[in-house]
């Protein structure tokens, strides 16, 4: 009696796991939401960099990448590089000093030029990337050297973007040289004091800042 309770039960412990078994293959798999990130999803949205348009008064400089918009005629727009002679190659009219003018003054400039091919032209210039202008970092930064100098820099985006100071840096006693009209400036800066407080000093860089990092 013994022999035959026990053969049965083993047989129905065998059925049940042949149950569960079918239940979990016919399980459906779980499909992701549509805009819905999976655990093992770690991509990331890109980051966007956005530039301070230029200044009115913004003078163009070798190397400086312009953006040209001539109203409905796509093939005469594009970027364009200002070759190191201060020139810049436009289809129909073909080299065109731009160096030492305003962005509006160039435009005018193109859109006269071009009355010649075209009825009534509308030129409009942008700065798409600032290459003229450079800022230099001395003594106690991470990387010592140039940068570019975008409208509105100021000395604490000027050292974040060389790496920041280091271990040494006399953060109180930072200061700028600033030659105007043939003359030397030195103008105090307190790292410190503007990393904490704001910069309150309100000081933007112009083209050929040197900071001094002691």
């Amino acid at each position: 009696m013994s022999l035959v309770f026990r053969s049965i039960s083993a047989s129905l412990l065998s059925l049940s796991t042949l149950c569960l078994a079918q239940q979990s293959m016919t399980k459906p798999a779980l499909v992701a939401k549509p805009g819905s990130r999976s655990a093992t999803d770690s991509s990331e949205a890109p980051t966007v960099s956005l530039k301070a348009p230029v200044p009115a008064g913004y003078l163009i400089g070798p190397d400086d990448v312009l953006g040209i918009t001539v109203w409905k005629e796509p093939s005469l727009s594009g970027n364009v590089p200002v070759r190191p002679d201060g020139m810049i190659s436009i289809s129909l009219i073909g080299d065109v000093p731009a160096a030492g003018l305003t962005p509006m003054a160039l435009g005018a400039d193109l859109a006269d030029r071009l009355k010649k091919f075209i009825n009534d032209p509308n030129v409009t210039i942008t700065v798409a990337t600032v290459n003229s202008k450079h800022i230099y970092l001395l003594g106690e930064v991470q990387h010592v050297g140039s940068i570019p100098l975008t409208p509105g820099l100021t000395p604490l985006q000027a050292i974040s973007a060389s790496g920041g100071l280091t271990p040494f840096a006399n953060t109180k006693h930072l200061y700028i040289l600033r030659g105007e009209q043939g003359k030397q400036e030195k103008i105090p800066f307190n790292y410190k004091k503007a990393l904490k407080d704001g910069d309150q000093q309100g000081l933007t860089l112009s083209p050929g800042d040197t900071i001094v990092v002691p």
